[in-house]
């Protein structure tokens, strides 16, 4: 089984910036489309970014475009979520898994992400 470790989140005001990272220590994700989603309070986990297995394309939800880029760094075994410009709405738990339901890894911890002045 493969254990996906989120972290980097934290308290940041808005228009203020935060990078995640999601590590799987155990075994390569590389040949899987990833995504980075999140679950606010009382809502429902919704798909914000991802990126295929070989780094091109992206996609991005209409909430998080322009302000929110995916990568991943293959050597690092690595998918990171650059955020920049903040908003409230930004709110959630922050989680990384695969795009494709059949594929999907157990879900981890989530990293929270909490903006607010």
């Amino acid at each position: 089984q493969v254990q996906l470790v989120e972290s980097g989140g934290g308290l940041v005001q808005p228009g203020g910036s935060l990078r995640l990272s999601c590590a799987a220590p155990e075994r390569t994700f590389s040949n899987y489309d990833m995504g980075w989603y999140r679950q606010a309070p009382g809502k429902e986990r919704e798909l914000v970014a991802r990126i295929s297995w070989g780094g091109r394309p992206t996609w991005y939800a209409d909430s998080v475009k322009g302000r929110f880029t995916i990568s991943r760094d293959f050597a690092k075994n690595t998918v990171y979520l650059q955020m920049n410009s903040l908003k409230p709405e930004d709110t959630a738990i922050y989680y990384c898994n695969t795009v494709s339901y059949s594929s999907r890894f157990p879900w981890g911890q989530g990293t929270q992400v909490t903006v607010s002045s």
